[in-house]
């Protein structure tokens, strides 16, 4: 039940920001990080992924992350940005080989004394054999909410090989 529910925040999260986003100017988003993937720096699980400079969206290199099980990669954390009343989106671009399962972004926004809500990108995962696509996966923070830490994952469900490049988290003020 609580999948299906995401799901469907995600969804909603999703047209409220294709219709904000249509009425909004380019200058109304904003990139708040951006993690080229070119190198390891600030990759929190370093020891579950490689650097791949061979395969990548951007000519510059990418992440290659081969499960021999379901996992959760732990990418980057944010720390506190100061955001609220904002609708968040994470993007990266993916490729995949030979993926048993489903692969896909999460974000996890943790509240100080609420605990940590996430969102995945449920309605796109890669599954077998996949050249480059972009995910994107939302969050919609209400006024008050501020998240003091936001975590950018990989979650693949289960074995195979994912590509990652060329990660985005960008916000939409409301």
């Amino acid at each position: 039940m609580n999948a299906i529910r995401g799901s469907i925040c995600c969804y909603i999260c999703l047209i409220i920001f294709f219709v904000v986003g249509c009425s909004a100017k380019e200058e109304d988003i904003v990139e708040i990080k951006h993690y080229p993937l070119d190198s390891l720096e600030g990759v929190i699980n370093i020891s579950e992924v490689r650097i791949d400079k061979e395969i990548s969206s951007d000519q510059n290199g990418s992440l290659r992350i081969t499960a021999t099980k379901p996992s959760t990669v732990r990418l980057f954390e944010t720390g506190d940005l100061d955001i609220e009343e904002a609708l968040l989106a994470y993007q990266a671009k993916l490729r995949s080989a030979d993926i048993e399962g489903q692969a896909y972004i999460e974000m996890w926004c943790h509240f100080p004394g609420k605990g940590e809500c996430f969102s995945r990108a449920f309605g796109s995962p890669l599954s077998g054999s996949n050249e480059w696509v972009s995910q994107e996966t939302f969050f919609f923070l209400k006024a008050g909410q501020n998240p003091d830490n936001i975590k950018l994952n990989l979650v693949i469900t289960g074995k195979g090989t994912v590509w990652i490049d060329d990660i985005y988290l960008m916000k939409k003020s409301l």
